[in-house]
Formats: C-alpha cells, sequence, structure tokens
C-alpha cells in the first residue's frame, strides 16, 4: 500500500507540472528529446524537494510552517502570473519583427529562427516554473509526516519518477499541439499558463481537491 499510495500521490501532485510541460513543449514544438528529458528531470526534481521539504518542517517548525501554508497559493499564482504575462508579451513584441514572408517560426528564415530561439525555455524560467507547480506540495509533508526519514525519501523519489514519465507524456503531446498551433502558440501557452495560476490559488484558498 506504500508504493500504491505514493504512486496516487505522485500523479495527484504532477498535473500542474504537466499542463506546464504541453505549455513549454506547444511554445518549444522542436524541442530535442534531450530537452524533454532534461525539462522533466527539473520538474521531478522539485517535486521531489517539496514533499521532503514539507516533511522536515512538520518535524521540526510545525507551527510556523502551519502559518506559511496560507501563503504558497499567492506565490504561485504570483510566480504563473509573471511566467504567462511574460510569454504573451514576448510573442506580440516576435509578431512585429518577424519576416514578413515566412509564416512558420523557424523553419524557413534565419531570422525567425534567430527570434524563435532567444523565446525558448531558459533555465530561469524553467525553475520558476517548477517551484511554482510544486510549491503546493510542501502540505504533503503532513500527509508523509507518520514516516521514518527514510520512508519519506522513498515517497519522494517515488513521486519524482511518477512526475518525470507524466510531464515526458505532457511535452510530447504538447510537440504535436505546437505543430498546429504554428504562430499563436506562444500566446496560448501564456494564457494556459495564467489559467494554471489562477486554478491553483483557487484550490489553495478555498481548499478544493
Amino acid at each position: 500500500m506504500f508504493f500504491i499510495n505514493s504512486i496516487l500521490l505522485g500523479i495527484g501532485l504532477a498535473m500542474d507540472a504537466f499542463s506546464v510541460s504541453i505549455v513549454n513543449a506547444i511554445s518549444e514544438p522542436n524541442m530535442s528529446r534531450t530537452r524533454q528529458c532534461g525539462i522533466s528531470c527539473v520538474y521531478a526534481f522539485f517535486q521531489f524537494l517539496m514533499p521532503l521539504t514539507g516533511w522536515l518542517c512538520v518535524h521540526t517548525i510545525a507551527s510556523v510552517f502551519t502559518q506559511v501554508q496560507k501563503f504558497i497559493p499567492w506565490i504561485a499564482l504570483i510566480l504563473l502570473l509573471y511566467i504567462g504575462i511574460k510569454m504573451i508579451v514576448e510573442a506580440l513584441a516576435s509578431r512585429k519583427t518577424a519576416c514578413s514572408t515566412c509564416k512558420k517560426k523557424g523553419d524557413e528564415c534565419k531570422k525567425c529562427s534567430v527570434t524563435l530561439e532567444s523565446h525558448a525555455l531558459s533555465l530561469k524560467v524553467l525553475f520558476i516554473q517548477g517551484i511554482a507547480t510544486s510549491i503546493d506540495a510542501l502540505s504533503t509533508g503532513f500527509t508523509i509526516a507518520e514516516y521514518g526519514l527514510l520512508m519519506a525519501s522513498i515517497a519522494s523519489l517515488i513521486i519524482a519518477a511518477v512526475t518525470f514519465a507524466i510531464c515526458l507524456t505532457g511535452l510530447k503531446i504538447g510537440r504535436f499541439a505546437g505543430k498546429k498551433l504554428s504562430s499563436s502558440a506562444e500566446i496560448f501557452g501564456g494564457i494556459i499558463l495564467i489559467c494554471i495560476g489562477i486554478e491553483i490559488f483557487v484550490r489553495g484558498i478555498f481548499g478544493l481537491a
């Protein structure tokens, strides 16, 4: 039951990262397999780190951690709003400088290729996404509070492995969608990120499952 519960917990926690993974691939449909694995690893790392950090907080500064929990939805909302709005602004700006004869980004025009590359997911933005989509997993510290450090670490590793697989799936789905959306991909992706931020905020504030 320990492994089953950890897997189910991982699936639940990975849903936000799954959605953001789709957005990333929509905005960067030509993403390589190595890059997909790297992005999935970052999300998996944060999904491993947050539950374990929550467990440590429960066993050390539980009263303080309980107070901090109320700010978690706000942090996720602010981070995803920032990334989403930034993506939309950059996409609109790139339309003004794109080649007038090339409709497909980065496929035929070198100028478009430069523009597309500059908007590729940076490590800074990826880390912000990782934090934003996993910060609510801090509360999982209460869920696994009865475990010892070893069991809590194993549970966090299982959650990370599940997250990796789910995010990799999301990236593959997003690549297909990105090729269909073409030039509107980044704007569409930015809107989705904003919606995800609002969803996390509403779910956290009102205690929705």
